[in-house]
């Protein structure tokens, strides 16, 4: 699939890694307890991985939060998540938040894309 890009969304992920890591560095206490909480969020339960990823993703684009969207859409389609079932979240991510989410959305969607061609090579 070749599509025009809006944004590079594996190229932001990579290009924040440094400053993650330097925010680790600064707030180390804050941030172990943020990898803990994550990853109790992230603990079989009731619902499984991808659905998190799911849900994650909608909040992503409802929070407009162009980070959160590029790790959660990789982490979903990681997951399993199709690019159908990424477009049925994204739909009640602009329901739940009309006319900005549909812009965020339109980008989710983009990334989910951008994922899928660089897996392919």
């Amino acid at each position: 699939m070749a599509h025009t890009n809006f944004k590079d969304w594996p190229g932001m992920a990579a290009g924040l890694l440094p400053a993650i890591k330097e925010l680790h560095r600064g707030s180390p206490g804050v941030m172990k307890g943020f990898r803990e909480m994550a990853a109790a969020a992230h603990e079989g339960g009731a619902l499984d991985a991808k659905t998190k990823e799911l849900l994650a993703v909608a909040i992503s684009v409802a929070v407009r939060c162009d980070p959160c969207i590029t790790y959660h859409v990789e982490a979903a389609r990681k997951q399993g998540a199709t690019r159908e079932e990424i477009a049925e979240t994204l739909g009640l991510a602009i329901y739940m938040g009309a006319g900005p989410s549909a812009m965020y959305a339109a980008q989710a969607l983009e990334a989910f894309d951008q994922y899928t061609d660089k897996a392919a090579g």
